[in-house]
């Protein structure tokens, strides 16, 4: 995910909720929809949350797909929480409108399975990107990065950053969220072969940078020699980058990210991020929309099942070798 809400996706959130508590749409194009021919399909794609520069870097490679393909994409979802509260309504309507096919960021894999149940009964094809529900012997496909392998990427390098020795702390985004629990998973998988790294503690953004900023700074009173931390998310590094400044610590603390938006290369060049971890979000919803248009016209020999695609490590040093990673503004 996953990640969620930069500085510059908040100012968005404030200008597209409009204040009416109805579900809003995050999309450029009129009725939020990407213009298509008279009888094109019609594909409801919802993503996590849809302010955040994750998913409109997902939203920029589904609209030129869309486009690619003659696809009226109907982009729709909550503007500044991540949950299946704000969620599913948008989901609802997409099954409202009859759509061809759905693609959905689930929020959380139990909450949203009767989502797709009801979807398939319809004779909705389905297809989940970057997280995924729990059943997931209906969907079409899966497609997502690695994110056990980019916990244990985190894992690794943050070892090597820290010598191999020293206290770490594990600022995650959402305790239900797949691609959270993921990459926490392989952040602990690589710590076991760090016996002299302690993990002191684990806390929760949920969507809120402030929540994550609160925690590390909390964290960093209690532990001052605090030597590293990986934040899992979007959300998470930016709150933590936050903390890191308030409390002096730039350059003291090695701080690995998850993703690569804008404002996070930033803070990599500037030295508050010591690593990111990037995805290809462009990439996912693409592929996406090439699985759902098959499935449609029911050719399954041109669909995978599921879709792991590989991260990449941004440093400063490898940086001139890694930069087309960053994700578009």
């Amino acid at each position: 995910m996953a990640g969620v809400a930069a500085a510059s996706a908040l100012a968005l959130v404030a200008a597209c909720s409009g204040g009416s508590g109805a579900p809003a749409s995050q999309e450029t194009g009129a009725g939020g929809t990407t213009p298509a021919t008279e009888d094109a399909l019609t594909i409801g794609f919802v993503p996590g949350i849809a302010s955040d520069p994750f998913f409109l870097a997902m939203q920029l490679g589904a609209e030129d797909k869309a486009e690619e393909m003659g696809i009226e994409l109907i982009w729709q979802g909550a503007p500044d929480e991540y949950s299946p509260q704000s969620q599913i309504p948008f989901v609802d309507t997409m099954l409202t409108q009859q759509v061809d096919g759905l693609i959905i960021v689930p929020t959380d894999p139990d909450a949203l399975q009767p989502s797709v149940a009801e979807a398939v009964s319809m004779d909705i094809p389905v297809i989940t990107v970057d997280t995924t529900v729990t059943d997931q012997s209906d969907l079409v496909s899966h497609i997502t990065g690695d994110n056990v392998d980019g916990g244990r990427l985190a894992g690794h390098t943050l070892a090597e950053q820290i010598g191999g020795e020293g206290k770490v702390f594990l600022m995650s985004g959402s305790p239900t969220a797949t691609t959270n629990t993921l990459r926490e998973q392989g952040f602990m998988e690589a710590l076991e072969e760090y016996p002299d790294i302690e993990l002191v503690g684990k806390e929760y953004a949920n969507s809120q940078p402030a929540a994550a900023t609160s925690a590390v700074s909390t964290v960093l009173l209690k532990h001052p020699d605090l030597a590293g931390i990986f934040a899992v998310d979007g959300t998470s590094g930016t709150g933590t980058v936050a903390a890191l400044r308030n409390n002096d610590k730039v350059g003291e603390v090695a701080l690995i990210g998850y993703d690569a938006y804008e404002n996070q290369v930033a803070d990599l060049q500037d030295g508050a991020f010591t690593a990111l971890v990037a995805q290809k979000p462009g990439d996912m919803a693409g592929l996406a929309l090439e699985y759902i248009v098959a499935a449609i016209n029911g050719d399954d020999s041109a669909v995978e099942s599921d879709v792991v695609m590989e991260n990449v490590v941004i440093t400063q040093e490898n940086f001139d070798e890694t930069k087309q990673y960053q994700y578009p503004s």
